[in-house]
């Protein structure tokens, strides 16, 4: 059964004569709404494909995979090797490396789309999300831009509706006394792509993440001058252990040993191959690499080689900020940088409180509060992908489970109708 799409009229007369009455659409889904067309959309999409399933997939930019297409920045690779990155049923390409980078996996999620003819419905930004007591359906509004340069108001109406905007939907934002007069160039992390036109600068680094790592790496080697701001502490792990993807090694351990043991080994072989960070600024937590994931869901950084700059004095580990002034930052401990620019590295958060109107399956953060694996199913039919804070792995596990929970409901109940329609047309016949 297809979607259906009613024109509604306003309920209220307008002395614009310009006003479009029928800029009101009511489209009924005859399966779920899913909001958010990144890797845990388009797995979700992929699963009920497979299903026979009908659904719709709200996305508010333009394109797949938002987060990666534009707000990376170009030296961006994945993190973990490739088998721990690739959705359900699709694996990477052969050919592609160990670590495929971000234009690779682009590429990778426009083949997946392509293969289960997955087309989202773009710039659709949804307004709110309600669920609708009396009739048992969600009522999901959007702002459409898609069909022409005037706004339009549409609701989708569906029996279940899928989360799946993610844990990095926006950017953080900290305020910082004095920022306003600092008089440089202050941007965050996702509109920062290359080093290039730092060359000679002096940059502040806000953050000490994968990101902030990253970023600083990659403005030394366009010959700029990075100082890296570490307010709190940080595990920072070797990427490969003996040749070996440490991320690899720590799930093969988890088969056989406690999560504390797993990180306590872990945190021996970085020992023995990193040395001792903490004399270098980088205090590590008191919870191991994998107990702070799990709790906090703060990821352990994995050195690609910024270590060896911050060794080397060429990237500058610097305590948190007191205030900034122009031309200049204030640090905690009374030091004061000349600094030409500040990249805040400073991360993302889930932006679901903005627009789901519900308050028993997400915290006040956008976080199912149900940890995983049992955070992918609410009641009334509200269900959540890629909130697991285990990655593109987490999310395809609750994907899968997701679409094959909606598809057992959906068929039982498709099998339902065909049989009270058959009846009724039996009965419509024994009166002849």
């Amino acid at each position: 059964m297809n979607n259906t799409c009613l024109k509604i009229p306003d309920m209220f007369q307008t002395s614009d004569p310009n006003h479009d009455f029928f800029a009101h659409r009511c489209v009924w889904v005859n399966g779920p709404v899913i909001v958010g067309a990144g890797p845990s959309g388009l797995a979700v999409g992929a699963g009920l494909k497979r299903q026979g399933v009908p659904f719709v997939i709200l996305e508010r930019a333009n394109c797949i995979a938002s987060l990666w297409q534009n707000r990376t920045y170009d030296r961006l690779k994945l993190h973990l090797p490739k088998q721990f990155c690739q959705l359900p049923d699709f694996p990477f390409p052969e050919e592609f490396p160990e670590y495929p980078t971000k234009y690779q996996f682009i590429s990778y999620l426009a083949s997946y789309a392509k293969h289960f003819d997955i087309n989202p419905h773009f710039n659709e930004i949804v307004q709110s999300a309600k669920y609708d007591e009396t009739f048992g359906l969600w009522r999901v509004k959007t702002i459409s831009t898609s069909s022409s340069d005037i706004p339009s108001e549409v609701e989708y109406i569906c029996k279940w509706l899928v989360v799946a905007t993610g844990e990095n939907a926006e950017k953080v934002l900290p305020e910082f006394e004095g920022l306003q007069d600092f008089g440089g160039h202050v941007m965050h992390a996702c509109d920062y792509k290359s080093g290039e036109s730092y060359h000679g600068k002096r940059v502040l680094v806000v953050g000490c993440g994968n990101s902030g790592m990253e970023v600083s790496l990659d403005l030394c080697n366009h010959n700029a001058s990075p100082s890296m701001v570490v307010r709190s502490s940080v595990h920072v792990l070797p990427r490969k252990v003996l040749g070996r993807s440490t991320f690899e090694l720590a799930v093969t351990m988890m088969k056989w040993l406690p999560l504390w043991m797993v990180d306590k080994v872990l945190l021996l072989l970085s020992r023995l191959i990193l040395g001792n960070v903490e004399k270098y600024g980088l205090k590590r937590p008191c919870l191991g690499p994998l107990q702070l994931k799990d709790t906090q869901g703060k990821t352990p950084v994995l050195d690609i080689g910024a270590l060896e700059k911050i060794r080397s004095g060429k990237i500058k580990v610097v305590p948190g900020i007191k205030r900034f002034s122009s031309g200049k930052v204030e640090l905690v401990n009374s030091e004061i940088l000349e600094i030409d620019s500040v990249i805040l590295a400073t991360g993302y958060r889930s932006n679901v409180p903005s627009w789901l109107k519900e308050n028993e399956f997400f915290t006040e953060d956008g976080i199912p509060k149900n940890p995983f694996p049992n955070g992918w199913k609410g009641n009334a039919g509200l269900y959540a992908v890629g909130f697991t804070r285990r990655g593109l792995s987490g999310a395809s596990l609750d994907a899968m489970s997701v679409a094959l929970d909606i598809a057992k409901i959906w068929k039982e109940e498709t099998k339902q109708k065909k049989k009270t329609v058959a009846a009724r047309h039996r009965r419509c016949i024994s009166h002849f």
